[in-house]
């Protein structure tokens, strides 16, 4: 089993996130307004989408490229506010149908995850 974003415990490959990225290039990040100031989210990284919703910066038109991603997606990412990052992202499990379609948009293959 993997780690959150470090290293799996039965190899020394890392975790599958730290290359892919797909997932913070390719969705709108839009959450209930009140979160971000709740999670600590950075005020510059969040726009107002309507009254009650925000998203991230950068996740709200065509192209998709959330503020806070950093690295060439496919190839090695980081979150630059990983721990505060909204539920939206938190939602996104490794090998579900979302990651599997934002994976596709880039040419990236289905993450085949080891029991």
């Amino acid at each position: 089993m993997a780690d959150r974003l470090g290293m799996s415990a039965a190899s020394s490959e890392p975790h599958p996130c730290l290359t892919c990225g797909a997932c913070c290039a390719h969705y709108r990040v839009s959450f209930y307004w009140s979160e971000a100031e709740a999670r600590g989210v950075p005020e510059p990284l969040v726009e107002q989408v309507n009254p009650w919703m925000a998203c991230m910066v950068g996740t709200g038109a065509r192209p998709v490229r959330c503020a806070a991603l950093r690295g060439e997606v496919g190839k090695g990412v980081s979150c630059s506010i990983y721990a505060q990052r909204p539920s939206p992202c938190r939602s996104v499990e490794i090998g579900d149908e979302r990651c599997i379609a934002a994976r596709a948009a880039y040419g990236l293959e289905k993450i085949r995850l080891m029991d």
